[in-house]
């Protein structure tokens, strides 16, 4: 039930759940680096240099301690900075990990050189907490073998993983990550992924997926928005490819079928550059509106929201439902827009030209 399969889909799925841990330990410190390890015996490292959450029970309701993450279900209503949720497909985390893997064993280590490491066999503590000298570093180490009884696999993908995490590093700009897999005959494999520019350098490694040069007007804003209680960050750029790139995503989570933050950026594309078009002649009077076809022609973009309280239409989470999304991504992408329009008079009379003097369809 919480991982939707025990085929690959669900292995990837458990992985997702310790990494997405840790990468919200690492956000809410501000930054820092999330390092993924897949070795010979079938075993998952997911280390990271996040705040340290202790084994033994704390006062503070918000913050679980780490055997509890393990071994409860997440109870009341979600930690402060939810929003900067950046893999987590479900909602049971660090249990669901501990319950389906044969072996798990969490490590901590705060100020100081010593550091505490628990064992676990399918969810259940092996031995106490274990206090050891290891005199470098500081953060977490979860490390998990899934359980062959489980899965029907326990091999995990590097190109699918590989490609998951790059998708993180565009959308969390100040985070680090990394996967080694030590698996291979030939020797380890590994990538690394930062990329200090967020979804703008997103927008950049999609278009150059197309094989044209990179037009020099790529447009780009972030922006907290109390109403919508979260964030959002877009980037776009027209350029002369006949396709749309067009990517979404809420709290990291990819977006395939859309929701209320891309029809308020369509919208937004739509009444900024018709306002442009007209105002510069390049629409007379009678002449319609152009379709949202035209207007996406050669588009490249990316919309991605963060939000403490998102709302998805069912439960693979495929589509954002909050309907105050729309209106502040069109209110937000609409006056960024337009004023880019202003301060680019020239890029931006090409843009219209293009849209306008593309056929309908």
């Amino acid at each position: 039930m919480w991982i939707g399969s025990t085929g690959a889909r669900g292995l990837h799925g458990l992985v997702f759940e310790v990494v997405g841990r840790a990468v919200n330990q690492v956000l809410s410190g501000g930054g820092g680096r999330v390092d993924v390890t897949l070795t010979p015996d079938g075993c998952v490292r997911v280390a990271d240099d996040g705040p340290v959450a202790p084994f033994e029970a704390t006062r503070d309701a918000d913050r679980p301690n780490l055997d509890a993450l393990l071994t409860r279900m997440p109870t009341g209503p979600h930690p402060p900075a939810w929003n900067n949720e950046a893999v987590i497909h479900f909602t049971a985390g660090l249990l669901v990990a501990n319950a389906l893997s044969s072996r798990l064993t969490a490590e901590t280590q705060g100020t100081g050189a010593r550091r505490t490491v628990q064992e676990y066999a399918r969810g259940v503590p092996a031995a106490p907490p274990t206090p050891v000298e290891r005199p470098n570093g500081h953060g977490t180490v979860i490390e998990f073998w899934p359980d062959p009884k489980i899965f029907e696999t326990t091999s995990c993908s590097f190109a699918l993983l590989a490609e998951r995490f790059r998708q993180i590093a565009f959308l969390n700009r100040s985070l680090a990550i990394s996967l080694t897999d030590e698996r291979p005959a030939t020797g380890p494999r590994a990538v690394s992924f930062r990329f200090p520019h967020g979804v703008r350098d997103f927008v950049a490694a999609l278009h150059a997926e197309t094989g044209s040069p990179l037009p020099p007007d790529l447009i780009g804003f972030e922006r907290y928005d109390p109403r919508i209680a979260g964030t959002m960050e877009v980037a776009l750029l027209w350029s002369d490819a006949h396709e749309q790139r067009l990517r979404s995503y809420a709290n990291g989570r990819p977006t395939p079928q859309g929701g209320t933050h891309v029809d308020g950026f369509r919208d937004a594309l739509a009444t900024a550059v018709t306002a442009f078009a007209r105002e510069q002649g390049l629409l007379a009077p009678t002449d319609p509106d152009p379709h949202t076809d035209r207007i996406g022609k050669g588009l490249t973009a990316v919309v991605s929201v963060k939000l403490d309280h998102p709302e998805f239409v069912g439960a693979t989470r495929r589509q954002l439902s909050n309907p105050e999304v729309r209106n502040r991504i069109e209110e937000s992408v609409r006056e960024h827009l337009t004023n880019w329009f202003r301060e680019h008079p020239k890029s931006a009379q090409e843009i219209a030209t293009r849209i306008t003097a593309t056929p309908a369809a």
